[in-house]
């Protein structure tokens, strides 16, 4: 990844370093920001919708892949579980549930302010597959013949006892202690043809072989791909390296591992949980109060703004959001303003977001972060950040009692 400059493209404001005439002075701007009117707000945040681009699992939102199903109403997901004739499973189809639910219908019921529900219907005994695990020779990047195979094989098997037709997520999940199977290979499979059971096309399936207990929130990020979400992770090209220099804590579909991985805010108003009314299209300067992003609803009360937008070209743009440690992010080490980079035009892997690092000479979370040069990325109360090449700057004022924060966004800076 392209590191940002140094410190001369960031301004710093440091209470304790200033002098009393100066704290006065922004103890002012803090008022005027809480004040102010948002003079160039877009609350139609249409202008900064990217277009959906043939890019794999583009993240453009002005129209929806419906290949993929949208998140935006109930939706039933069936868990198979596979057993090998060359292994005799120890574990139990409940027990391998309990490694996945409720927690991962917890994470999306949060993620999404309750417009979401992931119900999962776990089958109570193994299906037995036709040939040993290790025949399969599974890995991460699978022989395509192999994988095949093995995907007619389970939903052969499971087609005499499940109705694939009631069901919009199907899991496959491998027995974890029979030895071919590699914990690794975990992810989505799209059929480039469907494959074809009780009457419908499955387009795609979750193939689960991870060990107990499995990684951290690890479904939720699968998951995300079966809503057309991108990997936002930095895979090193020679196998050695970081691989968390994109987004690093900040998104689930960076690392399932993060501190605070919620979902961006641009990825709930892909997936419908956010709409106009808690989006800002920003064009010229705007004053802004912005709602964390996991937080939870008042409630009886309604979302407020959670997004701030600026159109940076035809398929990028800025996203400016509040990150605090409340439900997903609830592990944060860190609080603050986080802005990241969005381009409709990257592919899944290649770096579709990425995370500014407004503090590039410092990291924070050591002995926690997957990548501590980015988990101190957000601006805290009283900084000011002007973006290299972006020609915006983003100032940050104070959190109100209720815990959102006052920003001043400014373009053509």
């Amino acid at each position: 990844m392209q590191r940002e400059p140094g410190p001369g493209g960031a301004e710093r404001l440091s209470v304790r370093s200033l002098a009393a005439a100066l704290t006065s002075l922004l103890a002012l701007a803090a008022t005027s920001l809480v004040a102010g009117p948002a003079a160039a707000a877009v609350r139609d945040a249409t202008p900064c919708a990217l277009p959906r681009t043939a890019a794999h699992h583009s993240l453009g939102l002005d129209s929806w892949n419906g290949a993929y199903p949208r998140p935006d109403r109930s939706l039933d997901a069936v868990m198979i579980f596979l057993s090998f004739p060359d292994s005799e499973p120890r574990l139990t189809p409940e027990l391998l549930t309990a490694d996945h639910f409720p927690a991962t219908t917890r994470f999306f019921e949060r993620a999404s302010y309750g417009r979401f529900t992931l119900r999962p219907h776990p089958q109570r005994s193994w299906t037995p597959m036709p040939r040993a695990s290790t025949w399969y020779a599974i890995e991460r990047d699978w022989d395509a013949e192999k994988r095949t195979a093995y995907l007619r094989d389970a939903i052969a098997a499971a087609d005499e006892d499940i109705d694939f037709s009631a069901y919009d997520i199907v899991y496959l999940v491998a027995d974890p202690d029979a030895p071919g199977v590699d914990s690794d290979a975990t992810k989505v499979v799209n059929f480039e043809r469907p494959l074809r059971a009780d009457g419908t096309d499955i387009r795609r399936v979750v193939t689960v072989f991870e060990q107990h207990p499995p990684d951290r929130n690890v479904l939720a990020h699968e998951t995300g791909h079966v809503f057309d979400l991108a990997d936002l992770y930095h895979r090193p090209t020679d196998g050695k390296g970081d691989w968390d220099t994109y987004v690093g804590d900040w998104d689930v579909m960076g690392s399932q591992f993060g501190l605070a991985p919620d979902l961006f805010g641009w990825h709930k108003w892909k997936l419908g949980w956010l709409d106009g009314a808690q989006v800002v299209c920003v064009q010229g300067s705007a004053d802004l109060t912005l709602e964390p992003v996991a937080a939870a609803p008042v409630p009886g009360g309604s979302i407020g703004t959670r997004l701030a937008v600026v159109r940076t070209g035809e398929d990028s743009v800025l996203a400016i959001e509040a990150r605090s440690a409340t439900g997903n992010d609830e592990g944060t080490c860190t609080e603050g303003i986080l802005i990241y980079k969005v381009r409709s035009g990257t592919a899944s892997g290649g770096g579709p977001v990425e995370v500014v690092d407004t503090h590039p000479e410092t990291g924070a979370c050591w002995d926690r972060s997957v990548y501590p040069p980015l988990a101190d990325a957000p601006l805290a109360e009283g900084e000011t950040y002007t973006v290299p090449g972006e020609r915006t700057r983003v100032e940050v004022a104070d959190r109100t009692p209720s815990g959102s924060w006052t920003v001043r966004v400014t373009t053509g800076v």
